[in-house]
């Protein structure tokens, strides 16, 4: 029998097809701990020898770290480049926030210096909600467009937690010119209004990632982290559907990422990964649901106790201290 791959989804009008599930590189750029260059580059190996082809950076993860460490991960899997898809983002750094035409020019550079790579597959606007939309849409955009036609880039995309910076943005630029939209937050089981902005993205012919189907670590056994925005009802409704879920032998997180997966017009799931353990459960998650399908009881237990604070969101811009 052959072995079970993970399933590849067209990604919009790009003619990308990106793994259900992709690498989230965040983690290794330490932002959630240390991370060993050794574990990192296992874990990225484990994830492509298991069918994942798509992983996303960021020069704002861990200070360009995640970008370091993704680039020389990737170059140690020796294979060719055509066989991966990358997304690093533009906009959001360190430092703060610049979506100017100058520092984005110059971002893209030092990016691909960093990832050991001649150009990336995406660039994305990082977090565009920080900046002005309206920069976004008349001086950030055309100088993507430039870094398109010079080969540095293939595929331009924008990213942010507020549902309406994407319509905004798209309503106002020519069709074609934005090609992904990376949102997050907005398609797990405690908040799926992501779903509703779907026709309107296929209209458009923009592909869609989703990112953190965990809701940020809401959705675990551990609960999000101290600074979570989230509100104390919603981190209560979040931790009562997870003791649930330990109560009966389940484990939400991989609950949570199948309800995610399960929907195929979303092109991929980003998820943050730094260990081949990581790695291989994630995996694992997506095939049974491709072959087992989702435990539908508890996914209904779940989605009852979660239902009073079903769609709550949080203010954008509470940063991680």
């Amino acid at each position: 029998m052959a072995a079970q791959t993970l399933q590849l989804r067209p990604l919009g009008n790009t003619g990308l097809k990106l793994s259900s599930v992709g690498f989230g590189a965040s983690p290794l750029g330490k932002v959630f701990g240390d991370v060993s260059e050794q574990d990192a580059f296992a874990a990225v190996r484990e994830a492509f020898h298991l069918g994942v082809n798509f992983f996303d950076t960021s020069p704002y993860y861990g200070g360009t770290l995640s970008e370091k460490v993704l680039g020389k991960a990737l170059k140690a899997l020796g294979v060719p480049r055509d066989q991966y898809i990358v997304s690093t983002k533009c906009g959001r750094y360190k430092e703060g926030f610049d979506f100017s035409v100058e520092r984005v020019t110059k971002s893209i550079d030092e990016s691909l210096e960093r990832l050991q790579l001649d150009y990336v597959d995406m660039l994305q606007c990082h977090d565009i909600e920080f900046g002005s939309l309206d920069q976004i849409v008349n001086e950030t955009l055309p100088a993507l467009l430039k870094l398109k036609q010079a080969g540095k880039i293939r595929f331009i995309g924008i990213t942010g937690l507020p549902l309406g910076i994407f319509t905004y943005v798209l309503d106002r630029v020519p069709p074609g010119t934005v090609d992904v939209i990376l949102s997050y937050c907005h398609y797990s089981v405690n908040d799926s209004t992501l779903e509703d902005l779907l026709p309107y993205l296929k209209s458009k012919g923009v592909g869609v990632i989703s990112a953190s189907p965990l809701s940020m670590g809401l959705l675990t056994e551990a609960g999000g982290p101290e600074w979570h925005p989230a509100s104390s009802e919603l981190k209560a409704a979040c931790r009562a559907a997870a003791d649930h879920c330990k109560e009966k032998g389940k484990n939400i997180s991989k609950l949570a990422l199948q309800y995610s997966l399960a929907n195929t017009d979303i092109s991929s799931i980003l998820v943050g990964m730094k260990s081949v353990k990581e790695v291989e459960e994630n995996i694992a998650a997506a095939l049974e649901l491709a072959t087992a399908g989702m435990d539908e009881e508890t996914l209904s237990e779940i989605t009852d106790i979660l239902k009073p604070v079903k769609n709550q969101t949080w203010p954008s811009g509470i940063q991680q201290s």
